[in-house]
């Protein structure tokens, strides 16, 4: 994946500048990446590209090509370009497992190191984060809905570009999507990879039963037919089963058949029919064009019998109401050791202040109960203490006496050094398997979720309201 110094903003160069400028470059500084709203309507994110970003930031260097090419812009002083030929990020960065459930308000990643360094990697942060974070969530939505049915990611065609298709396939796996046809990803990422045929195969021999027998001859088994080029059912399913004899008198089977247009319920329900009269039950039904979670969930209650589903566009495209892109925030909340803090008029885009701890509660059934943020130094908080909204100190609960209280994030690099080797990812999607099934009843809803609860410790809260106070004294 595409990693290179230059990948940023113009204005992060020119706060850089400016830091050395007004000798603040070394100051030690905390930022919080997070985000404020779920996405696609829904209560929950699953958090991925941590091993993106953590290649991203032990490799940042500038080149003498990235150096020449900055001076061209007339800019940058001599003093300050010199100082990016040894730029390097040595801070600290905490973060939960990928893979791991997360919501909003709470911090996904908190970067500390110098003023420079911290700021600089803010927009390759959010890039990679923001959008391996959406497409987890995406693939995360849409296997829940498929139930024990496989997905398979179909989107390189319609990703964002080589590099977009590549962190298309990593996230979807990471989000439970664990198989794609992307040939690249396989390679490089090591998936499984999956695929069929085109209709044009079908079109090109003119007839489809010479079509298929072609490709069974080709691919005696691994044969799985695109049966809707002409009429799945008068044309295309009969000519499978065809085909399907004739491999097993030749001492093959039939893996499967792909359904690519129409009513993909009734038409894999009169497919299943079909195949399992002519004994063949094993012939696996695969359906594509243009699905989502939705369509999915809509194909199982119409009854649908479909054992895959490819899903493409949709899926590559973080397609969806509230989907299209995380919003995720990349903030400073302490500087030269003091807690810095965001006010605006907007309630729901103030920041909450001071290094942090990320608490999770659980209940004695398993459950997770609630998120609790607290300041790095709280080293109190305990089941049965009052905690309060992020943006509404007059709104307040306890926590569970018989609660459990699991501190969520850990360190993952120190001194721009990883601290553990990267977990692979058939082990992320494990861990989001078992994440959506401790998550509150109603959370997983495709329609209205239940709101998971995020609170904030009442250090944290006295802290802010401290800051927001002598904030308003100094207003003019």
């Amino acid at each position: 994946m595409t990693s290179s110094a230059l990948l940023t903003d113009l204005y992060q160069l020119t706060m850089l500048a400016g830091y050395l400028e007004q000798g603040m470059a070394e100051r030690p500084a905390s930022f919080d990446l997070y985000f404020r709203t779920p996405p696609y309507r829904g209560s929950y994110a699953i958090f991925a590209g941590l091993e993106p970003a953590l290649d991203y930031l032990e490799n940042l260097r500038f080149t003498e090509e990235d150096l020449a090419y900055l001076q061209t812009l007339g800019l940058f002083k001599t003093r300050f370009l010199d100082f990016l030929r040894h730029f390097r990020f040595r801070g600290q960065v905490i973060a939960p497992p990928e893979g791991t459930a997360v919501f909003a308000d709470t911090p996904l990643l908190s970067v500390q190191g110098s003023l420079a360094e911290a700021q600089f990697v803010e927009t390759a942060l959010l890039n990679i984060i923001n959008f391996q974070t959406l497409v987890a969530t995406k693939a995360a939505r849409i296997q829940q809905a498929a139930g024990d049915a496989t997905v398979l990611e179909f989107g390189l065609r319609r990703a964002q570009g080589p590099d977009g298709a590549l962190s298309v396939a990593r996230a979807a796996c990471v989000g439970g999507v664990l198989c794609t046809s992307n040939v690249l990803a396989g390679k490089n990422l090591g998936l499984p990879l999956r695929g069929t045929h085109a209709h044009s195969w079908v079109m090109a021999f003119g007839d489809e039963l010479a079509a298929f027998r072609a490709y069974a001859s080709t691919f005696p088994d691994q044969c799985v037919l695109l049966v809707d080029t002409y009429d799945s059912l008068q044309s295309g399913v009969p000519n499978a089963i065809i085909v399907a004899r004739e491999l097993r008198e030749a001492g093959h089977e039939l893996q499967g058949i792909r359904l690519d247009s129409g009513d993909l319920a009734y038409l894999s329900r009169k497919a299943r029919e079909m195949f399992d009269e002519a004994g063949f039950p094993q012939v696996r039904i695969v359906a594509s064009n243009e699905l989502d979670e939705f369509v999915i969930d809509s194909i199982r209650e119409e009854g649908g019998r479909v054992d895959i589903y490819g899903v493409g566009t949709k899926l590559a495209s973080c397609a969806g109401e509230g989907g299209g892109a995380l919003g995720g925030v990349y903030k400073l909340v302490e500087c030269d050791g003091q807690p810095r803090l965001k006010v605006t008029g907007d309630p729901e885009k103030s920041t909450l202040p001071g290094r942090k701890k990320l608490y999770r509660a659980t209940g004695t059934d398993g459950r997770f109960l609630q998120d609790v943020v607290a300041l790095a130094a709280d080293d109190h908080l305990q089941p049965g203490q009052r905690v309060y909204a992020p943006h509404n100190p007059l709104q307040s609960r306890r926590l569970p006496e018989d609660c459990r209280l699991d501190e969520l994030r850990r360190p993952v690099m120190e001194a721009g050094r990883r601290l553990h080797a990267p977990e692979p990812l058939d082990q992320l999607a494990r861990r989001c398997h078992q994440q959506l099934e401790q998550l509150p009843e109603g959370c997983l809803r495709l329609i209205n979720p239940h709101r998971y609860k995020v609170s904030i410790s009442g250090d944290l809260s006295d802290l802010r309201s401290q800051l927001i106070e002598r904030a308003l004294k100094e207003k003019p």
